[in-house]
């Protein structure tokens, strides 16, 4: 019976593979649990197959799932759920700033009756404008989600397996985990620490797989944009509506008022609801474009290669 799954979501990370199992399997080995490490290789094109594949020839406790190309950190991390056999299941990122020396704390916290203990950032080690960003982000998200997302919480967590099993039988394809994670519900509790900086190599998020992951946020679990829109368009008409009428009473109930004015006034407005219908347009978009991918049923990721896992059906 294994103890602990560690889900580990990799992509271009060789540089850290090997600290990174040594640090894993010092905790987990101190614990004196049967346990598995799961490295999901998101699509690498540098080393990283090649030494997650020397771990698993050397430790049959090295588990592997390799994706036919890069599907994102999102659908990394809910492949390793999917195949996770652990009895509790950790979630954490390849990059050290994770650090493993930190999972009894979490681990203890599970003992105490907890069923998702998630990690809170103390401090962040990225720039000002970074932190800025993610701080504000995180607030908005909170203040418009039909749900109750944690501030300041990543993907690092623990959870039980009926809190895993949960979040398998989601199969929405624009997979924001956390948001996910809250959903499900289940007795959780945040665990404050102190996050790293990267131990080697540049981080792969780009500011476009970071603005992708925000609006899956948004998107999946608030509909306020949608509200906004329909408000927005309300007082819109609304102040429409009574300026027809001044212009109306001034054309046909006063005397210094002959004609209407203000050719820059009229061009301003077109601009702004001209601009107003492209961004509730874009809105809607957003909301359909998440539709369109449900409804065309395509897998999530597609897995090349498995080691050391056996499944039936490789693709989900």
């Amino acid at each position: 019976m294994i103890k602990y799954s560690i889900v580990v979501p990799i992509y271009n990370e060789e540089k850290n593979i090997d600290i990174l199992y040594q640090r894993l399997t010092k905790v987990l080995t101190a614990l004196k649990k049967e346990y598995e490490l799961i490295f999901v290789n998101d699509g690498s094109f540098d080393q990283t197959l090649f030494k997650l594949i020397n771990l698993y020839q050397k430790d049959s406790r090295v588990k592997i799932i390799n994706f036919s190309r890069n599907f994102g950190h999102q659908m990394a991390v809910s492949a390793g759920l999917k195949y996770a056999q652990g009895e509790i299941v950790v979630v954490m990122d390849a990059d050290l700033q994770d650090p493993p020396e930190v999972l009894p704390q979490f681990f203890k916290k599970i003992d105490e009756g907890y069923d998702v203990v998630y990690a809170i950032r103390k401090k962040r080690k990225e720039s000002l404008f970074m932190r800025l960003a993610y701080a504000t982000y995180y607030r908005f998200l909170k203040a418009i989600a039909e749900i109750d997302i944690p501030l300041d919480s990543g993907d690092f967590c623990v959870m039980r397996r009926k809190v895993v099993k949960a979040i398998n039988l989601l199969p929405e394809r624009n997979r924001f985990v956390r948001g996910i994670r809250a959903w499900v519900g289940f007795k959780q509790i945040g665990l404050e620490y102190e996050r790293d900086r990267r131990y080697a190599g540049k981080s792969k998020y780009t500011f476009k797989k970071i603005m992708k992951l925000a609006f899956d946020g948004i998107f999946s679990f608030s509909y306020v944009p949608f509200k906004f829109m329909f408000y927005l368009g309300f007082f819109s008409l609304f102040f429409s509506f009574l300026g027809a009428l001044f212009v109306f009473y001034m054309k046909f109930f006063t005397s210094h008022y002959n004609r209407v004015p203000g050719f820059a006034t009229t061009v301003t407005l077109l601009i702004f609801i001209g601009g107003l219908q492209l961004f509730s347009m874009g809105i809607m978009g957003e909301y359909i474009k998440r539709i369109y991918d449900e409804v065309k049923g395509r897998p999530s990721y597609i897995i090349d290669s498995v080691f050391g896992i056996k499944i039936e059906n490789q693709n989900s």
